[in-house]
């Protein structure tokens, strides 16, 4: 229970107190949208360029984490996309936005600050590499799959959709932020002191403004839609997802203990609201995934717990 008190809690307040803002109109729609877009376009790619910047790359990259972790988020996916197709019958386009959204982890807003709350600053470097995988691998999938699947039904040339899908992962702030780090990393190059100082401010500010501002955007995802839809993505998401990834992890490549706790724990968090932004992008099941995310959110306070309790 303490660690649900000092190490989650704080987390969710930060995120309640954006909902609480929202709700009373301290603070309109259109700022909320501000504020998360400072976040996810400028405060969070500093934070992953300068974080990535300073990893070493030639010890910290571990096929076993990777594969213990994606495994699991793709099988998640599998799972709930055949469900929602063939058990709650729903089309093509919108199986895919569900098993996208059982998919997408939150890694950056709730994974990095719980791992970090719970392990320590130190204890990060396992997520870091995750997340600098996870937008272009998982967006790549994503977008290539939806594409595959409204070309069929549009008739869309291949090279068109082939377009659309690099131009849709290649303009993600995120995998920029991603790209100039790895660039700085593998080039060795130093940032001249007050740039360096300015982006640190930046990125301190990332995570507190994006859970504050989470909690601004999820006051607008009213829980409605397909009960069954929702309660599929929560299932997979916080439940498949991490169990496979622990599976994998302890039974099968052995990872060590601050690479488990970081994936572990990142499996085991919500889908991230780029899920309902995928959602949106394409027009389909925006209601469930919205749903969702605002409803795996909440549990996840609980799920995350759970997980801190069963991890050495």
């Amino acid at each position: 229970m303490q660690a649900l008190v000092d190490v989650i809690l704080p987390v969710f307040l930060l995120i309640g107190a954006g909902y609480a803002a929202a709700v009373s109109r301290v603070i309109a729609a259109p700022g909320i949208d501000g504020l998360m877009r400072y976040a996810n376009s400028i405060a969070a790619p500093c934070l992953l360029m300068l974080a990535i910047s300073r990893i070493d790359l030639g010890t910290a990259w571990s096929p076993d984490l990777l594969i213990s972790f994606y495994v699991g988020a793709f099988a998640s996916f599998a799972v709930v996309a055949a469900g929602a197709l063939v058990w709650l019958r729903r089309p093509a386009p919108d199986a895919v936005v569900i098993g996208f959204a059982a998919l997408f982890s939150n890694t950056l807003l709730l994974g990095l600050p719980i791992t970090e709350r719970a392990y320590g600053s130190g204890a990060l470097t396992a997520n870091y590499i995750l997340i600098s995988v996870h937008s272009p691998l998982l967006f790549g999938f994503g977008i290539t799959l939806m594409e595959v699947v409204l070309a069929r039904a549009q008739g869309l040339h291949p090279l068109r959709m082939a377009a659309r899908v690099v131009r849709g992962i290649a303009t993600q702030p995120l995998l920029i932020g991603i790209a100039a780090g790895f660039a700085l990393n593998l080039g060795r190059v130093t940032l001249p002191a007050p740039v360096q100082e300015a982006a640190e401010m930046i990125a301190s500010t990332a995570i507190p403004v994006a859970l504050f501002g989470l909690g601004g955007v999820l006051w607008r995802y009213r829980p409605q839609g397909d009960a069954r839809a929702i309660a599929l993505i929560c299932a997979g998401s916080l439940g498949l997802h991490p169990m496979l990834t622990w599976w994998l992890g302890t039974g099968f490549y052995h990872l060590d203990t601050a690479s488990l706790r970081s994936a572990v724990v990142t499996a085991a968090m919500a889908p991230g609201v780029n899920a309902y932004l995928f959602a949106h992008f394409y027009g389909a099941g925006q209601r469930v995934t919205a749903s969702a995310v605002l409803i795996a959110t909440g549990l996840s306070l609980f799920t995350a717990w759970g997980w801190l309790r069963v991890l050495p």
